[in-house]
């Protein structure tokens, strides 16, 4: 089958994490056998920030790395309807424009023999509620919520016929321990600033523990206003600024410890919705500690897949603990990646993703579907 996903960018991960999990779908789709394609803006932000950043060197990267992947831009004239002509799959990212998300299901309705899915990663639907309400679901077949909370926010409101969860996951070809790389450092963050939806949070959760226990730590990410980047430099903590996403595993492996600090729109409107940092810092194989968010829809095993903290204080003795006690962090690795393994790789997601096709009762895709996927 032919999939197309209409992204933000695939090419660009800057201030954008999910290029991350498509990037890991697109590649188990083409490891059973099927065709991908990525449609992006031409004048993507994110893309646009990666080149005034890093230069078009980042691109010519993103290539060299994803070698496998095909990712078109399209501006005002493109012809959408021809581009979708043999496709079988269309998904469209949530940050798609509203009059593009309509005209696609004006295709879908004039009789386009694929299947249209809505797919929300992002916490839109509660901090910007009218954006999403505004958007136009009836012609989609269904929707993709990465969350539980998000999908009965979707099916309250009435957006969309069928609303499905479809969490984010590690692509473990990428994410995965490097026991040869030697570790230098003790504690690494990898997470964008997020202006004042967690600014109170990483202060509390990073910068003060960093500093009251004198850790080697580095901070990797973007968007960081003057201000913050002072604080960092003040408390002793080393800043990397922008991450390719290929050279994560790396960074992990380089350090003994990570946290997780979620936005605070998540923790008090989307419970059970972890950034796709979680999963991938697990499938690495690095010990995690995560400030507060209520895993509903039980992911993970809060103190064997990872360690819960409440408030610094308990940041600063669950950081001690890791760094002294190897046991407990060989523990705390050992069983994170045991539970990635086991439920939440790019590859249970495509199994996911198939079965969510089939159940969308769509003839010419069940018809397409290999016996092993239907039953996957």
């Amino acid at each position: 089958m032919k999939f197309v996903f209409y992204t933000h960018s695939l090419i660009s991960d800057w201030n954008h994490g999910n290029a991350h999990f498509l990037r890991g779908v697109m590649r188990d789709l083409q490891r059973r056998g099927h065709e991908t394609l990525a449609l992006e803006p031409e004048d993507a932000w994110s893309r646009t920030n990666l080149v005034s950043d890093q230069g078009p060197a980042a691109v010519e990267r993103f290539h060299q790395v994803f070698p496998q992947h095909r990712s078109d831009f399209y501006d005002e004239a493109f012809d959408h309807e021809a581009a979708l002509g043999d496709a079988d799959v269309v998904i469209v990212h949530e940050w798609t424009a509203p009059r593009l998300v309509e005209s696609l299901g004006r295709i879908r309705r004039k009789g386009a023999g694929f299947t249209l899915l809505f797919h929300d990663t992002h916490h839109r639907a509660v901090s910007a509620e009218g954006d999403i309400a505004s958007l136009m679901l009836d012609d989609y077949d269904g929707v993709l919520a990465f969350g539980q909370t998000l999908r009965e926010r979707y099916l309250r409101a009435g957006w969309g016929k069928s609303v499905f969860t479809w969490h984010e996951a590690a692509d473990d070809a990428l994410f995965r321990p490097l026991p040869d790389v030697e570790k230098s450092g003790d504690l690494i963050w990898i997470g964008n600033w997020g202006d004042d939806e967690r600014s109170a949070e990483i202060a509390e959760f990073l910068i003060r523990p960093a500093r009251d226990l004198a850790l080697k730590t580095m901070v990797r990410g973007v968007r960081y206003p003057d201000h913050a980047l002072d604080e960092l430099r003040n408390a002793g903590i080393a800043y990397g600024g922008w991450i390719a996403n290929a050279d994560v595993p790396a960074a992990f492996a380089r350090h003994k410890v990570t946290v997780h600090i979620p936005r605070r729109p998540y923790v008090e409107h989307l419970p059970g919705i972890p950034t796709i940092r979680v999963f991938e810092a697990l499938a690495c194989g690095i010990p995690l500690i995560s400030t507060p968010w209520a895993d509903v829809e039980h992911l993970f095993t809060p103190g064997r897949d990872y360690l819960p903290v409440g408030n610094g204080e308990e940041m600063k003795k669950s950081l001690r603990a890791v760094l002294f006690d190897t046991d407990l962090a060989a523990s705390l690795a050992e069983t994170g990646l045991a539970t990635i393994k086991a439920r939440h790789t790019c590859r249970h997601r495509v199994d996911e993703l198939l079965e969510i096709l089939a159940n969308c009762g769509t003839s010419k895709i069940t018809a397409k579907l290999q016996p092993w996927e239907a039953a996957e």
